[in-house]
């Protein structure tokens, strides 16, 4: 129990969870970058949707990493850990919407094109109508779309963020870290 209790507090102590989080958050970023431009697995909207959050978080995760030592790193890194968890329920509305639970967006998936009140209104909305729809799964490994991975890997990572922030705003109070 000792040696996990050791291994916790080094995770979460100093600027150890703003720097993983970030380095992990990068990687994950990179690798759908890398499924995108290598892969050639284009995004859909939900796919931006859930980019922008892990940006958001990675900038959040920076500032905590600049802010090491003073209380508002604490309150960084849990923002951060709430952006991922929001996240979390973006991807799990993108693996519904795969799945045909429910509808996604509009601009999502294509149904827009049917409210057209002319010829030239219909026109501009299939020129403007999205060439990836959200509810295809475009890529997946063992059944599990990225959607799929990214709700356990956006769980993982604002739990850890929450829990260092709770670690380091106790720590700070207590004068230890």
């Amino acid at each position: 129990m000792t040696n996990l209790q050791d291994m916790l507090a080094l995770l979460t102590n100093g600027r150890t969870p703003a720097a993983l989080l970030l380095l992990a958050i990068a990687a994950i970023l990179l690798a759908a970058l890398g499924f995108q431009h290598l892969g050639g697995v284009a995004p859909c909207e939900l796919c931006y949707y859930q980019r922008i959050a892990y940006a958001t978080a990675a900038g959040l995760a920076l500032l905590a990493l600049l802010a090491a030592g003073r209380p508002v790193a604490a309150a960084l890194l849990a923002l951060a850990g709430l952006v991922l968890l929001v996240n979390v329920g973006i991807a799990g509305y993108h693996v519904g919407v795969e799945q045909h639970w429910w509808t996604g967006t509009l601009g999502c998936s294509g149904d827009q094109v049917g409210s057209a009140a002319s010829v030239e209104d219909l026109r501009a909305q299939i020129m403007a109508a999205p060439v990836v729809r959200c509810d295809e799964v475009a890529w997946s490994l063992f059944g599990v779309s990225m959607a799929g991975y990214n709700i356990p890997l956006s769980l993982g990572l604002g739990c850890f963020a929450l829990l260092a922030a709770r670690r380091r705003k106790l720590g700070v109070a207590a004068g230890t870290l």
